[in-house]
């Protein structure tokens, strides 16, 4: 696993919606209706992340969830943390 390039990321980026790049990481800031909404939200998306072995650092506050993704093994972002990132929009919906 290695450490995509700024270019990379920045390729990768004009696919995934809503994502940035926050203090080397990838993020995005999810916010549904109600709290019931983020938190069925997460646990849909705690069982796609087990199975990816690729756990996000999230943080939630009522209706809003904070998400950073990176890579620690690899030093930064990784084609794990874009993969995450297109499940995570995919279950959005």
């Amino acid at each position: 696993m290695f450490k995509l390039t700024e270019e990379q990321i920045r390729s990768e980026l004009s696919g995934l919606q809503g994502w940035g790049v926050v203090n080397g990481k990838l993020h995005k800031d999810f916010v549904f209706d109600d709290f019931i909404q983020a938190f069925g939200f997460m646990c849909k998306a705690a069982m796609h992340i087990e199975k990816m072995n690729h756990h996000p650092e999230w943080f939630n506050v009522y209706n809003k969830i904070s998400v950073d993704l990176v890579t620690h093994d690899a030093g930064g972002i990784t084609q794990n943390d874009i993969a995450l990132a297109r499940t995570l929009n995919s279950l959005e919906k």
